[in-house]
């Protein structure tokens, strides 16, 4: 019997070892650069993360010539944390380069491998002023889909427009999609050298809340990319209350928002992590008010609201606080968005004006 329960004991703790392992998971195989100038190096990051449950270790990596660099994190990636790959290109050749790195790890017995892709030439056409965003093969002009003011009922279209940089066809892509949002692409195939645009409509019947509907989507640079921060896309919608119900006599005794400082300043932060600005939110009208949601539009703020339901003639504390460390990042301005149930004022906004 103890041989029985010595041998099933060695069983379990030997697939728990098996089940408890480092994932390697990198954002993308490969990153196409496009057209990069002839003898000027460049640099291209990968990030991964490791979707295991044991520290992970890159053990080593190999680029397939001298001609690349590499710099890699070589601390443990701890489960859900993530490192990166820096690849330098020397780019001393002109014309077309496929290039890899062998990427060792105590993950598996089988390494992985990551490309960098792109031409070398003479003279690199500026895109910048009109599609400033490079995703290497791809421009765009801008990675923030913004619907605002949407109604029940609407059904908006905006249009992202993006530049084909390669010297091949590009067939564009978005991914992860929500219900509420479909696309059509114009062309389906984009010529080297030409702008596409994908046409994004907004189905306002199946946003799930009222106020900030935000979400993200991607763009594909190549057929099987992965989602990444380099390739995403931020798309916020607003959906106000339905007041068309109200009669005249509700109307005239409404509640009614006051904001006396709908641009904030904070000014530079000057090295500090944090800076905090209070105001205030007043109820001007005849009934209680309302403060049905208060949302930001990123990670750069926070916000807290001393009472969300005002008598007529009083007013609240609005504590909002900026964070240096996501400002810079933030693909959208830094806002905070008032949902009430004031008729003539039922989406209010709190600009922020700041400087890391």
């Amino acid at each position: 019997m103890e041989k029985i329960l010595s041998t099933i004991l060695f069983a379990l703790v030997h697939a728990a070892s098996l089940l408890a392992q480092p994932l390697f998971v990198p954002d993308g195989e490969i990153q196409k650069v496009g057209e990069i100038e002839f003898q000027r190096p460049k640099q291209v990051t990968f990030g991964f993360t490791n979707k295991g449950n044991m520290p992970l270790q890159l053990l080593s990596v190999h680029p397939s010539c001298g001609c690349l660099d590499v710099q890699y994190t070589k601390t443990a990636v701890n489960p859900g944390e993530r490192g990166e790959i820096r690849l330098t290109y020397d780019a001393r050749m002109l014309g077309v380069f496929h290039k890899e790195v062998e990427i060792v790890t105590n993950a598996s017995d089988e390494p992985y491998y990551l490309s960098l892709e792109g031409v070398v030439t003479t003279e690199v056409t500026d895109y910048g002023e009109g599609f400033p965003i490079d995703l290497g093969n791809v421009r765009l002009a801008t990675n923030y889909i913004e619907f605002d003011d949407v109604n029940k009922g609407d059904t908006p279209v905006v249009e992202l427009r993006f530049l084909n940089v390669e010297r091949t066809a590009y067939r564009p892509e978005l991914m992860h999609l929500p219900p509420y949002l479909s696309v059509k692409y114009e062309p389906e195939d984009v010529p080297p050298g030409k702008v596409g645009k994908a046409l994004v409509t907004l189905d306002s019947e199946k946003l799930s809340y009222m106020g900030l509907n935000q979400t993200s989507i991607y763009l594909a640079r190549y057929l099987g990319d992965k989602v990444s921060e380099a390739n995403e896309i931020l798309v916020s919608a607003v959906l106000l209350p339905d007041f068309s119900g109200l009669t005249e006599a509700q109307l005239a005794v409404a509640p009614e928002l006051f904001v006396p400082e709908p641009v904030m300043d904070f000014g530079s932060l000057g090295g500090k992590q944090k800076l905090t600005k209070t105001t205030r939110l007043l109820n001007m009208g005849k009934s209680d008010l309302h403060i049905k949601q208060v949302q930001v539009f990123n990670k750069a703020v926070t916000v807290s609201i001393g009472s969300k339901v005002l008598k007529p003639g009083k007013s609240t504390k609005v504590k909002i606080t900026l964070w240096a460390k996501y400002l810079s990042s933030a693909k959208s301005t830094p806002r905070v968005l008032l949902i009430t149930d004031d008729p003539k004022h039922p989406k209010e906004i709190i600009s922020i004006e700041a400087t890391p």
